[in-house]
């Protein structure tokens, strides 16, 4: 299965299990940037690692601060695979954007349909550098 998403930040195209949260998430208190980890005790996916896996937000919990969260979490080599959002969060994205102009390698970020998430959910997924979400074989 691929899905064609729209492409909100360009990077390097990724690899890994998909974590699909089942609600939004404050990336400032609700995400360790040392580890990657989800800090916030009332998330309901409270101990989950973002590292490595294909992230996919139904949204954000707002604070200035959540692009400063994620520049440290690809600094640290903590940041998810790719990220796929299904609204586009400016302030969280910058975190990608400075991350890239300081010469870091940094994820994909695409936005995708709320609808189409659970057909990801609990399988490897492919980010492509031309947006296209696909169940890795």
């Amino acid at each position: 299965m691929t899905t064609a998403a729209e492409i909100l930040v360009a990077g390097k195209a990724g690899e890994g299990e998909a974590l699909v949260l089942t609600a939004p998430i404050s990336f400032w208190g609700g995400v360790d940037p040392k580890t990657g980890r989800i800090a916030d005790v009332r998330h309901p996916q409270h101990g989950e690692t973002i590292s490595g896996r294909v992230l996919f937000l139904l949204g954000t919990i707002g604070s200035s601060s959540a692009s400063a969260v994620l520049l440290e979490l690809v600094h640290g080599g903590h940041a998810p695979a790719a990220l796929v959002l299904h609204e586009p969060d400016a302030i969280l994205l910058l975190g990608l954007i400075v991350a890239r102009e300081m010469g870091l390698e940094t994820p994909m970020a695409v936005r995708l349909q709320r609808s189409a998430f659970e057909a990801y959910r609990g399988s490897t997924v492919k980010v492509s550098d031309d947006g296209a979400v696909t169940l890795a074989a």
